[in-house]
């Protein structure tokens, strides 16, 4: 059996220097264009605390606290919805800032309905189920939706999206 060694891959100091990596390192905080959060979950009741619970400390560390409690009931909405229409089924949840709003997007595995009445009354189910995430989404000048998910997704994805404003009420561009 032959001999192995662990090597390291060299590091050119003036990449890490350019990367601000180089000799003492900064403790900068992370901005609000770096929020971007992608995570699984196991499409139970229990899993809106996970995603209440990482939304709130991602927002927090990025700058954005201010809108943690918004983001955080309108993630509850979106995973509640998708675990009651679509139970035990694995949920995607993305957490994003682009162009001055907090971006949430849900994807759940929702079956595919071929007969018209039938796409018809789920969807019809679905707003109804989401009445308190428009009025919230509404309320702050957000959009949100739903529609069928694109390949390579499959089920249903809901959206919405959260403008942010700084104190003197302009919004923040990213």
């Amino acid at each position: 059996m032959p001999l192995m060694r662990a090597t390291h891959c060299p590091v050119v100091q003036p990449v890490l220097a350019g990367a601000g990596l180089g000799g003492r390192r900064r403790n900068r905080p992370p901005r609000p264009e770096g929020l971007a959060y992608s995570f699984t979950l196991p499409g139970e009741p229990h899993c809106a605390a996970t995603a209440r619970t990482t939304i709130r400390s991602a927002l927090e560390v990025h700058g954005l606290a201010a809108y943690t409690d918004l983001a955080v009931l309108v993630a509850t909405e979106l995973v509640g919805t998708a675990v009651k229409l679509t139970p035990g089924r694995e949920l995607y949840l993305s957490l994003r800032y682009r162009r001055g709003a907090v971006r949430l997007v849900l994807w759940d595995q929702h079956p595919h309905h071929i007969d018209p009445d039938d796409v018809s009354v789920c969807e019809e189910r679905r707003r109804g189920a989401l009445w308190l995430l428009a009025v919230m989404v509404g309320d702050c000048g957000g959009e949100w939706g739903t529609a069928e998910a694109e390949p390579p997704q499959r089920g249903v994805k809901a959206w919405a999206f959260l403008p942010c404003r700084r104190p003197d009420g302009r919004g923040m561009r990213a």
